[in-house]
């Protein structure tokens, strides 16, 4: 792990420690991982941080992150807010039926189409817009997270060895259960829903790159935090700073936020507005299915040979020789599609030559050492697609990904 900008000096043997606990926290940063949300990255939410700064004892970057490493909250409940702004145009739901197809999601194809609660794809409409999400947890072992849609809502419960997706617009079921214990259970869907879970992400990218400081105090949800601020010491990323608002008593995460290098709003923010540390109640985590619902047992759907399988696979053999080129802030993730002719055209049919039609229409035309190709941007995240088929994507600029096609001829 890389040194974190102090005013403070450290011995070599309390750098040992230090770099000890920067690994315990990327590994136990989220000792709730409350199940689901499939959202790459989260817009500003000014509500979330109530005003005025409060007077807290100070610390240093190396105390912060040990206090988040020490952090033994297993038990809360709340409300978390979270949005998503890419910059990106509407796609009027185009998406949301690549996603789905790729998933093996409602609209994949085949005799099976999956069913609307099935968590891999229910959770795909949050990578844009702002929702609304109440979080709870006990254990690992225990947690429940509830989409609030207008009218609807979609709930995720994780209890014991069974999983449970309820989507109540659709009165439709998925089951499946963990293969782990019933205490320890392995997740079925682990990925970010917390503040804690982008806050691993994050620690887990300090390294000799990245300055780490402390940006003050702030309070969210009611509570008193300090803010932990890390930025990229490289040119070439389009990270400005994270900050995370870590909880001065519990050093729990209560907010994560991304803002860009090229300024204006978050691209990733995602926060409490209400949070508890007391033990939900066991009834929390309970679900029988509603009478009346469709219930899809996730084995049936993973045993249907057309229930994504083919969109898995296609993705992944695209995906052959992947390379990770860079270091730091400005890795560059790299892998040919082995498809001549660069994005897809229309002649590819249904929507993945819509997607290619979308994506050229907007992208950047660039040429260099390696030929031509199409840069497609975000807010964020910025890919490279050539005409002889490779592609060149990471959270960089375009200068970036071009100097990097070059250097690979």
């Amino acid at each position: 792990m890389a040194p974190i900008d102090s005013d403070d000096n450290t011995t070599a043997g309390e750098g040992e420690e230090l770099r000890a606990g920067r690994r315990k926290a990327a590994r136990y940063v989220v000792p709730v991982a409350v199940m689901g949300v499939a959202a790459a990255t989260i817009g500003l939410v000014p509500a979330l941080a109530d005003s005025g700064d409060p007077d807290l004892p100070k610390v240093t970057a190396e105390q912060l992150i040990e206090k988040i490493a020490k952090s033994d909250v297993e038990q809360l409940s709340g409300t978390v807010r979270i949005s998503t702004d890419l910059g990106l145009p509407d796609l009027g739901g185009l998406e949301s039926g690549l996603m789905s197809g790729m998933s093996g999601g409602p609209g994949s194809g085949g005799d099976d189409e999956g069913s609307a609660a099935d968590p891999s794809a229910k959770l795909t409409e949050l990578v844009s817009g702002s929702h609304t999400l109440r979080v709870a947890a006990d254990g690992p072992g225990r947690q429940k997270l509830s989409l609030l849609e207008n009218a609807a809502e979609y709930s995720l419960i994780h209890n014991g060895k069974d999983v449970w997706g309820y989507d109540s617009k659709s009165n439709e079921v998925y089951h499946s259960t963990t293969s782990g214990s019933a205490e320890r259970p392995e997740p079925e869907k682990d990925v970010p829903a917390t503040p804690k879970d982008f806050a691993d992400q994050a620690l887990k990218a300090v390294d000799d790159t990245t300055s780490v400081t402390v940006g003050g105090t702030a309070q969210v949800a009611g509570r008193d935090a300090y803010r932990l601020v890390v930025e990229p010491k490289q040119d070439g990323s389009t990270v400005g700073a994270i900050t995370v608002a870590v909880d001065a008593e519990t050093g729990t995460p209560l907010k994560f936020t991304l803002t860009p290098a090229g300024g204006g709003a978050a691209v990733v923010d995602v926060g409490f507005t209400k949070v508890s540390f007391a033990k939900p109640d066991a009834s929390t985590f309970d679900f029988t299915p509603p009478k009346g619902a469709k219930v899809t047992e996730g084995d049936e759907t993973a045993k249907a040979p057309e229930h994504g399988r083919k969109a898995e696979g296609d993705l992944a053999g695209g995906m052959d020789g992947l390379e990770v080129i860079g270091e730091g802030w400005n890795s560059i993730a790299t892998f040919d599609t082995g498809a001549q002719g660069g994005l897809p055209t229309a002649s590819a049919g249904g929507d993945l030559g819509a997607l290619g039609g979308f994506l050229g229409s907007f992208g950047d035309q660039v040429k260099g050492d390696f030929g031509s190709g199409t840069v497609f941007k975000t807010r964020l995240v910025n890919a490279l697609i050539t005409d002889d088929g490779k592609v060149y994507a990471g959270a960089v600029t375009k200068d970036a990904l071009v100097k990097a096609a070059d250097a690979a001829k």
